[in-house]
C-alpha cells in the first residue's frame, strides 16, 4: 500500500474518523448519535494547522485525539522535589523522547481487513521494542470505536506504558462534568507540573473528584470543566473500573473511555486549562486527558522503574514484556447523548 499518505479516513454508518501517520493519533471523530445529532469529542491543538510548526517535537506538531504512548512520560529534573521521588528520579536516557517513539513519529499504514485502518511503527535498533500496532476499529452497528493496540519487544524487559485520549471542552467554565465512579485513591502532583500554574496542592490524596487539596488552602473542584482558573496540573487516579466518560452538557453528550486495568491499573487526568503560555500554548490550550496509564504520573522509564512512592504502595507503574508473547490490549471510545 501507499505509504506517503499523511491522512486516512473512515465513515460508517454511525459515524466518521480520520487518523494521521504522525502518532498514530485518531481525530477528528464524528459519531451520530442516536437522535440524528452529530458530535465531535476529540480535541485537536489550536496550532496544528498554523505554520512554523516543524521545529516542534512530533508529538505536539500535530496534537490530536487519542494516540499510545510506549514508553509513557519523560525526565523531569528532580530539583525541589520531595525526597522520597527525588531519590528516584534520574537524568534522561540520550534516546529519551517525550512520550516514547511512538508519540513522535510517522507510523506506516498496514494491510487492514475492511472498515478498520491498521499502522505500524518500527523502533531503533537500541531499543527493547521492536515493533508497535495499532487498528482501529468503528463498531459497525453503533458511535463507538474499538481500538487494538500490540506491543512487540526484541527482549524482556520493563516499561512504563499509556493511552492519551485528549477530549474537546466547551467554551463555558463548568459546562463539562468529569464521570469517574468509585476509585479507591486520587493522588495530586508532587511538584508543579508548569510552573506559575499550579491549582491542587502537591503530594496529597483524596477520595472525592470534586474535593481535590488545593494549592491555597481548601479544596477545588476537579470535576467540572473547563477550569476557571489557568492552570497546569495532574491527578492520579487509583481502583478505577476501567471506564471513565466526560459528559458535555453544552452540547448534549456523553464520551466514554473503557479499558483494561490489569494492563492500566491508573488512570492520569490531564487538566491543560491554559495554563502554558510559551508557544505554541500561548495560554490558548483547554482540554482534559484521560490516560490510563501503568506509570507513576508521566515521570518516565527510570522512575517507573524505581522504588517510587506509586508503587511501593502496591499500585504497578511498569509491565513485564517478553519477545515471546507480544502485548495486545484493547480499549473502546463510544458516544451517547445526554
Amino acid at each position: 500500500m501507499k505509504g506517503g499518505d499523511d491522512y486516512r479516513g473512515l465513515g460508517w454508518a454511525h459515524g466518521a474518523l480520520t487518523v494521521q501517520r504522525l502518532g498514530a493519533m485518531l481525530a477528528p471523530v464524528t459519531f451520530i448519535l442516536q437522535d440524528g445529532r452529530q458530535v465531535s469529542p476529540m480535541h485537536i491543538a489550536p496550532w496544528s494547522n498554523e505554520p512554523d510548526t516543524e521545529a516542534l517535537p512530533g508529538i505536539l506538531r500535530k496534537l490530536r485525539g487519542e494516540w499510545p504512548c510506549v514508553p509513557f512520560g519523560y525526565s523531569v529534573p528532580a530539583e525541589g522535589w520531595p525526597g522520597n521521588w527525588a531519590g528516584v528520579m534520574g537524568p534522561p536516557a540520550p534516546d529519551e523522547e517525550v512520550h516514547g517513539h511512538s508519540s513522535n513519529h510517522d507510523w506506516t499504514w498496514c494491510e487492514s481487513e475492511n472498515g478498520s485502518l491498521s499502522l505500524a511503527l518500527n523502533y531503533p535498533q537500541a531499543s527493547p521494542v521492536a515493533r508497535v500496532e495499532r487498528t482501529i476499529m468503528p463498531e459497525p452497528s453503533a458511535p463507538a470505536i474499538d481500538i487494538e493496540f500490540r506491543i512487540v519487544v526484541r527482549r524482556a524487559c520493563r516499561l512504563p506504558i499509556g493511552l492519551h485520549p485528549v477530549f474537546r471542552l466547551p467554551f463555558e467554565t463548568g459546562a463539562a462534568t468529569l464521570e469517574l465512579g468509585r476509585f479507591d485513591e486520587g493522588r495530586t502532583y508532587p511538584h508543579d507540573v508548569e510552573p506559575g500554574a499550579e491549582l491542587f496542592a502537591r503530594g496529597k490524596s483524596f477520595t472525592d473528584l470534586t474535593s481535590v487539596p488545593a494549592r491555597a488552602g481548601g479544596t477545588a473542584d476537579a470535576s467540572r470543566l473547563p477550569l476557571t482558573a489557568d492552570t497546569e496540573e495532574l491527578l492520579q487516579i487509583e481502583g478505577l473500573d476501567g471506564t471513565a466518560a466526560l459528559a458535555n452538557h453544552a452540547e448534549g453528550y456523553r464520551v466514554k473511555l473503557s479499558w483494561q486495568k490489569a494492563h492500566f491499573p491508573s488512570l492520569l487526568l490531564w487538566y491543560s486549562n491554559r495554563g502554558r503560555k510559551a508557544a505554541p500554548w500561548n495560554g490558548r490550550h483547554v482540554a482534559i486527558g484521560f490516560e490510563p496509564i501503568c506509570s507513576p504520573f508521566g515521570l518516565g522509564p527510570a522512575t517507573a522503574l524505581a522504588d517510587n512512592p506509586i508503587a511501593q504502595s502496591g499500585i504497578a507503574t511498569a509491565l513485564e514484556f517478553s519477545p515471546e508473547n507480544p502485548f495486545v490490549t484493547r480499549y473502546r471510545i463510544e458516544a451517547s447523548a445526554l
